[in-house]
């Protein structure tokens, strides 16, 4: 046996007892497990991407599809009585590869549109277009489905997107396969994500640029206070509850402190709003 060989073997059997040494005992909790995976990392028995892998997998565990999901008011749809432009226009914009397609309500959930199913019209026309036609069935599963049971049934029964549903029936999310994973390894990105822009931006000492859709919560933390979220999950859910309507464009609403002015919106939704302390 040569030197090079003698040093490896002697390297493995030093791995092997650092190894056996660190896991000798029997952990009783995720969080000891976790205690043990970063020392192993501490003495480089393994590497800080394997140990953030499987503290994605520790936690993954323990999560529930409420915690993970991408919430209803994010959510991309397309309704069943859209024409074929309409449809290309939110594949288009969004892109992305899958679709809930709604009925009479955001509820009522038909199926599931893939974007790839529309290609076959580049040769057989427009006038083939049928829309339900189209459909897959769509996986409906509850807020409380345990995040490791999902992936499991995402691998075994070759579905890559669920609709999370609250205790009434109620659509309050979706999941996809890539969310799940993201939990596990960090973000996936591909080459035609783009950054986003900050959900909450500075434009002076009193004055922000706040998006729709933030959470509430990250906004009460932002800004130290205490706007209440139990109603509602986004800045735009609040504001438009204010309102008691869809507001237009440059129309103003005071809550508690805080002056909301909208400056984005579409005929369904407001997008952005501005925000200025009340002094």
């Amino acid at each position: 046996m040569n030197e090079e060989n003698i040093s490896a073997s002697k390297n493995e059997k030093s791995f092997l007892r650092k190894f056996t040494k660190l896991f000798s005992r029997n952990p009783s909790s995720s969080d000891e497990v976790a205690d043990m995976l970063r020392s192993a990392e501490n003495e480089s028995i393994i590497d800080a991407d394997a140990l953030q892998i499987m503290e994605g997998a520790l936690k993954v565990s323990d999560l529930q599809a409420r915690e993970i999901m991408i919430p209803k008011s994010q959510m991309k749809l397309i309704e069943s009585d859209f024409s074929l432009e309409e449809v290309l226009d939110v594949v288009t914009q969004s892109q992305h590869s899958r679709f809930p397609v709604v009925g009479e309500s955001s509820d009522d959930v038909l199926g599931i549109l893939l974007a790839k199913e529309l290609i076959p019209l580049i040769l057989d026309g427009k006038e083939s277009f049928d829309l339900k036609n189209m459909l897959r069935p769509a996986n409906i599963i509850p807020e409380s489905k345990r995040i490791s049971i999902l992936l499991k049934e995402f691998r075994e029964q070759r579905y890559h997107m669920a609709i999370v549903v609250d205790e009434y029936a109620g659509v309050s999310g979706l999941l996809t396969i890539e969310d799940v994973l993201e939990e596990i390894v960090g973000e996936i990105e591909d080459e035609t994500d783009e950054a986003e822009p900050e959900q909450i931006l500075a434009l002076s000492d009193n004055l922000f640029s706040v998006d729709a859709i933030t959470d509430i919560s990250d906004f009460n933390e932002y800004f130290d206070v205490g706007l209440p979220d139990d109603e509602f999950d986004t800045v735009g859910g609040l504001v438009v509850s204010a309102f008691g309507r869809l507001p237009e464009i440059n129309e103003t609403e005071t809550i508690n402190k805080f002056k909301f002015k909208v400056t984005g919106a579409d005929t369904r939704k407001i997008t952005r709003v501005q925000v200025s302390i009340a002094k």
